[in-house]
């Protein structure tokens, strides 16, 4: 299943992850390795996955926290996490969210432990992008931590490059193509928008072609 970067692409890309999400769930089976080691040894009173697809790490995170809230823009990956939540035993500690990542449907100082993993890099400008990462400041506890990824230049198809806008196909099994905006960070350019957020930083690191940020709200402005 190919995926090729082309220069133009959807700024909406809920609409692109209704089309493909059955697909996309069957491919999205296992939690990340540095999900994984994010989650162990922490726990909350309420967790977040933001941008949570078919809802892999919210099961992590169901077993950390006392409850979990998935958000994601797309109708149809929240089916299928609905789905998964119930298949694998863990619906009755989440709720599913449809809500847009630059403005989490949650109140304020809502969440103990979040993790924001390859959604960012589909918000299709900087200001929005540094505008989402203020939310989740807001919705963080005094203290509270989430761990960010993005897909980065560090990655083997995109060395050598400056941050860019970009599509990266997704490949239906019918041959339907869809074209999926991402915008590919440069690891500077990472921090830089760490930097100019309410976060506070705490680590920040690469792992197979992607930027992870541990971060906290212990930094936020008011």
């Amino acid at each position: 299943m190919p995926d090729r970067p082309t220069p133009t692409g959807d700024p909406a890309p809920h609409r692109v992850y209704d089309r493909i999400a059955a697909h996309f769930s069957e491919t999205r089976a296992h939690p990340w390795p540095d999900v994984v080691d994010f989650v162990e040894g922490r726990s909350g009173a309420r967790g977040l996955d933001l941008g949570c697809g078919n809802g892999r790490h919210a099961e992590l995170l169901a077993d950390a926290c006392d409850a979990v809230v998935g958000v994601d823009a797309s109708a149809g990956l929240l089916a299928e996490a609905r789905t998964r939540a119930a298949e694998k035993g863990y619906d009755a500690d989440l709720a599913l969210v449809r809500g847009d990542a630059q403005r989490v449907p949650l109140r304020d100082d809502a969440i103990d432990l979040a993790v924001y993993v390859a959604t960012l890099h589909h918000l299709p400008s900087r200001d929005a992008r540094v505008a989402s990462l203020d939310d989740l400041a807001r919705v963080l506890t005094p203290g509270g931590e989430a761990l960010l990824s993005v897909w980065s230049t560090t990655h083997d198809r995109f060395e050598g490059r400056e941050g860019f806008d970009t599509t990266v196909e997704w490949t239906l099994p019918g041959g339907d193509v869809e074209p999926r905006f991402y915008h590919i960070y440069d690891p500077d350019e990472f921090r830089a928008d760490l930097a100019a957020s309410a976060l506070a930083v705490v680590d920040v690191y690469e792992s197979q072609g992607n930027s992870y940020a541990i971060v906290t709200s212990e930094g936020k402005r008011s």
